[in-house]
């Protein structure tokens, strides 16, 4: 029997990186400084740079990161944000987490991302944001979006939890709205190795106030002082000594997973259909998506051969239970949504893959139309 492909394997991305890895370890444990230590700062400046944008602040992880712009852009009770249903429910939840009620609008159908066409019927007197969220490691269409959120006077966010070195009509993921929210959760193609995120934003007010509500709303003058209520959402300095390590190499792997990705496209049957790229796109393949007409029977002969698949995501955000009441409205509006939640199927995908281990779930996949 062929071996077994998993759908991440996140031991064997670290191996070729142990010693920078315990080299970076071995400096935060030897001066000790285990909070906003110095390899926060570093971090911080070369995410930044890497983003194109002026600034970044590390947060405990990419929900909290979602959750502080919104905060900082003082978006709260009365105010709607629009979020597209599909997506993880973390986006969803910052805009609940805040006061404000999530206004969920549907995608396109070959990108499965959000664009102005998608979102401008959803704009009303008290919508406040647009949360873009690119998805699966592409951007979604930001010039439209950024156009619309200007005409009407509102707040661009991007959600880039997925979509890190990203980008779109030349532009990186971050350098387009009013702020970005990270994520490096470790399966991100940026990951920590554990829960981290980030906010990188060129507004210099902005982030002075995500950083103080990020720390207890302390003064930066005196940090005895608390001038806002705020929390305890703090990049750990051991995580970003690793993610500075990491970020070194981000764009190679991103290059291999591009190649992966092609692979895909060019092996897996006609009727497995992977999500379209924008031709302005250069997309990052966090996740290989593809569309099948019968998942069940896909994924009964992945299972068979060893093979890890996963499904981002089976339930839209409007039909979750905990979003019923914002989500009332929204009746049988969203097929497209809806209908790629019982067709999407993510494949293995990793910088790492081999060539023989991705024709390995092609041969498997082709054979269930067999």
């Amino acid at each position: 029997m062929s071996p077994a492909v998993p759908f991440l394997d996140l031991a064997g991305l670290h191996a070729d990186l142990r010693e920078p890895l315990d080299r970076a370890w071995d400096a935060v444990l030897g001066h000790g400084r285990f909070v906003n230590g110095p390899e926060v700062a570093a971090f911080e400046a070369a995410f930044a740079t890497y983003c194109e944008a002026g600034q970044c602040v590390g947060v405990g992880n990419g929900t909290d990161a979602l959750e502080l712009v919104l905060a900082a852009l003082g978006i709260g009770a009365g105010d709607e944000v629009i979020v597209p249903a599909n997506t993880f429910v973390a986006t969803a939840e910052a805009v609940v987490a805040v006061g404000a009620r999530p206004r969920f609008v549907d995608v396109r159908p070959d990108t499965l991302l959000i664009d102005a066409d998608t979102v401008a019927p959803a704009v009303g007197p008290r919508t406040a944001a647009i949360l873009v969220v690119h998805l699966f490691g592409q951007m979604a269409d930001m010039p439209g979006l950024a156009a619309l959120a200007a005409r009407h006077g509102l707040a661009l966010v991007e959600d880039a939890a997925q979509a890190h070195g990203a980008r779109f009509a030349g532009r990186r993921a971050g350098s387009w709205g009013a702020a970005a929210a990270f994520s490096f959760y470790p399966g991100k193609n940026l990951g920590a190795l554990g829960d981290g995120g980030a906010v990188v934003s060129d507004d210099a007010e902005l982030v002075a106030r995500i950083r103080q509500l990020c720390d207890h709303g302390r003064s930066g003058a005196d940090r005895y002082l608390h001038e806002v209520s705020g929390r305890n959402s703090r990049l750990d300095t051991l995580q970003a000594a690793a993610l500075g390590v990491k970020l070194r190499g981000l764009d190679e792997a991103n290059r291999a997973r591009v190649a992966v990705a092609e692979q895909y496209r060019k092996a897996l049957p006609d009727w497995c259909v992977p999500v379209a790229v924008h031709p302005d796109a250069d997309a990052v393949h966090h996740l290989a998506v593809v569309q099948v007409p019968d998942r069940a029977a896909v994924t009964r002969a992945l299972d068979a051969a060893g093979i890890g698949w996963g499904v981002h995501y089976p339930v839209p955000c409007h039909r979750q239970p905990a979003f019923a009441a914002d989500a009332a409205d929204a009746g049988d509006a969203l097929p497209v949504a809806e209908a790629a939640a019982e067709h999407i199927l993510s494949l293995p995908m990793w910088p790492g893959l081999t060539t023989g281990q991705v024709d390995r779930v092609c041969e498997v996949v082709d054979g269930v139309g067999a």
